[in-house]
């Protein structure tokens, strides 16, 4: 149900994204669905390769380059979806940022209304 739950929150996270920023587009609650599921795969399976292969840059930078990881799942998924669409790498990194500042929102709500009731 948690799983469930966040799936829809991230997005309506992706839809109020394309409000706030013009360069972010998408079509209808439909295409946010598949973009948030297509994020969370790409996020999922492709991030950790990514992560792994570009180690020694991210040390170099002290983890900063993992804006750019994030930034490049994030129009990975506009590339692969017709309804979900961003304008370019720098949309792409405040995009992604902005929809990572969501996700620490949703999260942290989800595991307040998700919290297992302990009896005292």
């Amino acid at each position: 149900m948690k799983l469930l739950t966040k799936w829809l929150l991230m997005a309506c996270a992706l839809l109020a994204l394309s409000h706030l920023m013009p360069s972010v587009t998408v079509s209808s609650f439909g295409d946010a669905l598949l973009a948030a599921f297509v994020i969370g795969l790409l996020n999922t399976f492709i991030r950790p390769f990514l992560i792994l292969m570009t180690l020694p840059v991210t040390l170099l930078t002290v983890g900063l380059f993992l804006f750019v990881i994030n930034a490049l799942m994030f129009w990975a998924a506009g590339r692969l979806l017709d309804g979900f669409e961003v304008g370019g790498f720098v949309s792409a990194l405040l995009g992604s940022f902005l929809y990572s500042l969501m996700s620490v929102v949703v999260d942290y709500a989800l595991e307040a209304v998700f919290r297992p009731k302990v009896p005292r």
